[in-house]
């Protein structure tokens, strides 16, 4: 199980980018995960590979009645205890793919942007089903598949003047571990079809409440013009699912 996060370049590198406001987390996908959750208020939620702690707070101050945030980052847990401390979180050193161990039951089960670096799609999956009382919420957000299944040469198609024309997209139906340089060599992400991470969530009685793909809007566009390549591919996916 890979923890990069720890890595003290890593951490370091990841805390800035963290801290900027236009990264693309803050403007694409915490707005369009928190549109899929439902009214909060006197639920229990558990945020896996809550990182900072941040969401765990969001959730409190959103209703939440009892919020657990689990990772596998001790360096991410020390800044969430510091930074976002509330009697109504618990944070546990866990990965999500041990979730089998944690024997309470949720309303709500919350993932961002952490569902790309499980080699063990369909374990976690089912952890989470268990995890659920029955009618309760799964909600996550990942790399979007399109991303993830480029992983060497350019990355784009360009006009003489490096206009970006079109993304390239290469083995698109090989579903594997592949290796990417983010902030460090040899960070871990794994590939898999749009149709096996929805059809893994079906056959673990999930039924599919919607689907996100953010993409800017014009006027989006008109003050983060830098974003416009986003219009070739969506970089993020986000599932609302339900148990049952």
């Amino acid at each position: 199980m890979q923890n990069i996060f720890d890595n003290e370049i890593f951490f370091d590198g990841y805390s800035k980018i963290h801290e900027r406001k236009d990264n693309a987390n803050e403007l694409f996908v915490k707005p369009a995960l928190f549109s899929l959750l439902p009214s909060l208020t006197g639920l229990s939620v558990i945020d896996l590979g809550c990182g900072f702690g941040e969401h765990c707070m969001e959730y409190v101050r959103k209703g939440a009645a009892k919020v657990v945030g689990i990772d596998i980052s001790e360096k991410m847990l020390a800044v969430a205890k510091t930074k976002n401390n509330h009697p109504k979180i618990t944070y546990l050193h866990m990965p999500m793919e041990e979730i089998s161990c944690i024997k309470e039951k949720f309303d709500v089960v919350v993932s961002s942007l952490a569902i790309h670096y499980v080699e063990d799609y369909q374990t976690v999956v089912h952890g989470v089903h268990e995890l659920l009382n029955d009618g309760g919420v799964f909600v996550f957000s990942q790399v979007h598949p399109m991303n993830t299944s480029f992983s060497s040469g350019d990355r784009w198609t360009r006009d003489e003047n490096g206009r970006k024309l079109h993304a390239n997209i290469a083995n698109y139906g090989v579903e594997k571990e592949w290796e990417s340089t983010w902030i460090v060599d040899h960070v871990k992400k794994y590939h898999r079809m749009f149709s096996t991470i929805i059809n893994t969530l079906i056959n673990n009685d999930f039924t599919i409440e919607k689907i996100v793909e953010p993409i800017p809007t014009a006027d989006f566009l008109q003050m983060h013009p830098e974003y416009d390549d986003l219009l070739h591919k969506p970089d993020f996916l986000l599932v609302k699912t339900k148990k049952g």
